[in-house]
């Protein structure tokens, strides 16, 4: 069956059918599309396949390299989603498109010519480097994703490369109104290095003072931050080379984790600055704070309003780089999807791209849900008000 191709000139459709508990994801990519939907949804799922449909050579020459078998579709489907994963296909019946081409399991290694188009930065990340050195693709079993094996490894280079030393203020990497952003709401003053412990193995350490701190030892937020900032640093050659050769594309599965709302402000001025790069980003989360980012670039856009509002939503200085961050920021095509359960534990998309608190569809008013509760707590409150006065 013909799947409907890429909506426009820009937006990319990805289409899944009957993958797991996926029964039909219909998802038109724009420069910033924003999955949400509940726990064990299969947004992972999703953006595991987007990789897979844009990188397959890559992930296949990784595999091979690593010493794994891949020319079984079964295992090779548990070689990239997880061992266990090959049941989730079923002959017949599964179905995945991208940009109105089918995905054919026996191919996947046909995909592209082996570069990256895109780069996937998975949840879970700081559990990659639990004891402050991340560890290449091959010492990973296949229990894990190859999309969290593939980002682990690039951890392992960057931290084992000649640059490695000082990986946190860079004058380099970041604009200076980003630098002190994250600064003030994740390290508040503090250096992250690369160090050599008492065992003179070469670890992660937050400096602050005298103070050398182990990894385990940060904060949750600092913990999880850190891996997403340096696999930004992929993306991000200098301040002089707006962006990396061959990759168009950026997966972040859950940028809020761990994080104050402070932070995500951050995080998410990061991903704007990866837009006016010319990346295209697919986020997955459950913030209601990423989704009223998107709704206010949404109602910024329909009402012309100026690039210094943006500056002035995300608290940094209206320097002549962040102007252009901003302006290019209005200019962008806005997406959100939710992925929930049917009623019979399967999975189905809706476009809620509209996030308009008047919607009479309540997944596109309640933002996929994720502004249900505290419109019910806040309820709550005012039947508690009216029952004590009355």
């Amino acid at each position: 069956m013909a799947r409907k191709k890429s909506e426009g000139s820009k937006r990319v459709n990805l289409w899944i059918g009957n993958f797991a508990h996926l029964k039909e994801v219909d998802v038109s990519l724009g420069d910033l599309t924003v999955l949400v939907g509940p726990q064990g949804a299969g947004k992972s799922l999703a953006l595991q396949w987007l990789k897979t449909a844009m990188d397959g050579r890559q992930i296949i020459d990784q595999l091979r390299y690593a010493g794994h078998p891949t020319d079984r579709p079964d295992v090779l489907l548990d070689l990239i989603f997880g061992a266990g994963m090959a049941p989730a296909w079923r002959d017949g019946e599964s179905e995945v498109w991208l940009g109105g081409k089918p995905i054919s399991l026996n191919k996947i290694g046909k995909i592209g010519d082996g570069t990256e188009r895109l780069f996937f930065i998975p949840a879970h990340r700081s559990m990659l480097i639990s004891d402050g050195w991340a560890s290449p693709f091959q010492k990973l079993t296949s229990d894990t994703p190859a999309v969290a094996r593939m980002f682990s490894q690039n951890l392992f280079d960057r931290f084992s490369g000649k640059d490695a030393g000082t990986l946190f203020p860079l004058d380099r990497r970041l604009k200076k109104e980003i630098r002190t952003q994250i600064d003030e709401a994740v390290f508040h003053g503090g250096t992250v290095r690369i160090e050599e412990d008492a065992q003179h193995a070469r670890r992660l350490r937050l400096i602050h003072d005298d103070m050398h701190l182990p990894f385990m030892t940060w904060t949750a937020g600092q913990r999880e931050f850190t891996p997403l900032l340096l696999g930004l640093y992929h993306l991000l050659p200098s301040t002089t080379v707006r962006k990396r050769e061959g990759t168009d594309w950026v997966v972040i599965e859950e940028p809020e984790m761990g994080l104050h709302p402070q932070a995500i402000t951050a995080v998410m001025l990061l991903v704007l600055d990866l837009l006016w790069r010319g990346y295209r980003v697919v986020l997955s989360t459950h913030s209601p704070h990423v989704l009223t980012m998107l709704w206010m670039m949404r109602q910024l856009q329909v009402h012309g309003a100026r690039s210094q509002l943006i500056c002035d939503a995300f608290g940094v200085v209206s320097s002549q780089q962040m102007q252009l961050v901003a302006k290019a920021a209005l200019e962008k095509d806005y997406r959100a999807y939710l992925l929930d359960f049917d009623g019979q534990g399967k999975v189905i998309s809706t476009d809620i791209s509209e996030l308009d608190p008047s919607s009479d569809d309540e997944r596109i008013a309640g933002w996929g849900g994720l502004t249900e509760y505290s419109s019910r707590f806040g309820e709550t409150v005012r039947q508690a008000v009216n029952e004590s006065e009355s």
